[in-house]
């Protein structure tokens, strides 16, 4: 960054800073990663000088013969590891391209169906402050009560008497293996459309430690980075018989100019899932997702589910503090370098500022090189600080260790 550093001291110290924090901390929040050298560097190409709307060879600016370059190759890569029919790379985010979708299958007030936030789903779905909520007549499905997991006979009778349009398959924080092939079941059933959110889990799925939603849904939406290890964007999967209609509701529906630098970026992280080693990755972020939610359970903190199948779990604070709070407990975590997030749990009686549960995701550590020994490591960390309230001298005193295994495992594109 010698040019930056010469022109903007203020801004290069802030880039550096930001280094610095992920050199000296280790990234447990589940919907966050570490892009490679590679990605990084296609992300900030010249491409981001230019303006291509529309799509390849159908731009309403000239000079985009390179762009065109950088979006087919994207799309190509993106279907081949998918084993999709048509890809959009456009969408800048996972919010942008569920709408997108909405916008190819529905009309305004028509009926959808998904996961309650509070249970796992996301502000996409149905929140009544987002969009989806806003302009949609919205009903939400949640976990068992018994069991905190999905139960497809409950939401296939919720489903009969709602009759949604469209049905929303996904989640933000639910560590359980998704059954999309029971949701184009009810879908089918119903005469409803299939929408697949694979946002947290589409580096598993590619990696095939995760069953595709890709041979059941109408449409299938990502985002590019959490598991995928992408940059930060959002890609939409479909049949071709919806192509145009995704493409519409994307360009002009609902964005101009794309990034086609993040395009390019993109097409450099699906060659990047291509390889067999991305398979020995995904394999490992499970591996290390189970190890510790397993370590954590040891120590008498209550896994939400009882434990996970993917990359991510909640815990239960209540299990061990009745008092503690989710928004505590990150706090403290944060002041020795340990960064989760605050959530709710299913059924959690504290608002969203609050919460009961913490969750934890291992993509970002995996990515970095930990396994399950260090996971270990980590949960009597994180046991250390909640048990002892957040105490300064313990949290010193593992800060200085979370720095000392940052420096044993560095961020891949740093070192």
């Amino acid at each position: 960054m010698i040019h930056l550093s010469q022109f903007d001291p203020e801004a290069y110290a802030i880039a550096q800073a930001e280094l610095e924090r992920q050199r000296n901390t280790l990234e447990l929040i589940a919907s966050e990663n570490h892009a490679s050298a590679a990605v990084l560097e296609a992300n900030a190409s010249a491409l981001s000088d230019k303006y291509a709307e529309g799509y390849p060879h159908k731009r309403y600016y000239n000079g985009c013969e390179n762009a065109d370059r950088a979006e087919l190759l994207a799309i190509d890569r993106a279907k081949a590891i998918f084993g999709a029919e048509h890809a959009n790379v456009q969408p800048h985010c996972g919010t942008s391209a569920n709408i997108a979708c909405y916008m190819a299958a529905l009309g305004a007030r028509d009926k959808i169906m998904g996961m309650d936030l509070a249970h796992g789903g996301h502000l996409s779905h149905g929140l009544p402050i987002n969009y989806s909520g806003m302009y949609y007549d919205v009903t939400s499905y949640t976990v068992n009560t018994s069991t905190e997991r999905l139960d497809m006979d409950e939401i296939r009778d919720l489903a009969k008497r709602a009759k949604p349009k469209l049905i929303i398959a996904g989640a933000s924080a639910y560590s359980r293996t998704i059954d999309f092939a029971a949701f184009a079941q009810i879908a089918h059933e119903i005469g409803a459309f299939l929408l697949a959110d694979i946002a947290h889990i589409a580096g598993l799925v590619v990696g095939k430690v995760h069953p595709s939603p890709v041979p059941h849904a109408d449409f299938v939406t990502t985002t590019t980075h959490k598991t995928l290890r992408g940059p930060r964007g959002a890609l939409i999967l479909c049949r071709e018989a919806w192509a145009k209609k995704v493409d519409s509701a994307v360009f002009p529906g609902l964005q101009g100019g794309p990034f086609m630098h993040s395009i390019l970026a993109k097409a450099v992280a699906f060659a990047e899932a291509a390889k067999p080693e991305f398979a020995v990755y995904a394999a490992q972020i499970v591996a290390n997702a189970r190890e510790l939610a397993a370590a954590m359970t040891e120590k008498g903190w209550r896994v939400v589910t009882g434990g996970t199948d993917n990359h991510m779990f909640l815990i239960d604070l209540r299990s061990r503090k009745a008092e503690l709070t989710g928004r505590e407990a990150a706090h403290w975590l944060s002041n020795a370098g340990i960064i989760a997030n605050k959530n709710k749990i299913p059924f959690d009686p504290r608002p969203p500022a609050q919460t009961s549960g913490l969750r934890f995701g291992t993509p970002a550590t995996t990515s970095r090189g930990m396994q399950q020994a260090q996971m270990r490591q980590i949960a009597q960390w994180i046991d250390d600080i909640l048990s002892h309230d957040g105490d300064e001298a313990i949290t010193t005193r593992i800060a200085g260790q979370v720095r000392e295994l940052g420096q044993q495992f560095p961020v891949p594109n740093q070192e």
